[in-house]
């Protein structure tokens, strides 16, 4: 079966692809492994995230872990912009606007009661992912939730 032929808007994510180590909460959270790649011929971008051997993590998140974590990233054409589809091993399934634009990755839900964006910066040579998630209950008070920062390792 032939693949499919993908978007050249698809291009904005490439900036991802390759592995990463991820830390949380000023780095008292991490290194956790995250990788970027395509899938069916560049039409999809997959990103797969989990603690390994070596990774901290704060009491606090004991039973909210939500490792491992799986996101699908994918391009409207209609409307100019990628959507993610996001699922982790708590059984947790959501859905977020995504860009990627001048060096800045954003996500974003809106959902009743629980709202979310991340916004990070990824510096000119690609190797490093500064930013942090917020919340809000109404969509327009924004509490900072957790900062992070990606760290190019392959």
């Amino acid at each position: 079966m032939r693949q499919p032929t993908p978007h050249s808007a698809l291009r904005r994510l490439d900036v991802l692809v390759g592995a990463w180590d991820m830390w949380a909460l000023g780095r008292r959270a991490g290194p956790v492994r995250t990788e970027f790649s395509w899938l069916e011929g560049g039409v999809v971008l997959v990103q797969r995230a989990d603690v390994g051997p070596d990774s901290a993590v704060p009491a606090e998140w004991g039973p909210h872990l939500p490792f491992p974590t799986v996101t699908l990233t994918g391009y409207d054409d209609t409307a100019d912009e990628f959507t993610t589809l996001y699922a982790d091993g708590r059984g947790v399934a959501r859905v977020y606007r995504t860009s990627v634009h001048d060096g800045v990755w954003k996500q974003w839900r809106a959902a009743p009661g629980f709202h979310q964006r991340f916004t990070a910066t990824i510096d000119d040579g690609g190797g490093t992912i500064r930013g942090g998630w917020e919340g809000s209950r109404d969509g327009e008070t924004w509490t900072p939730d957790f900062d992070v920062t990606y760290t190019r390792v392959g």
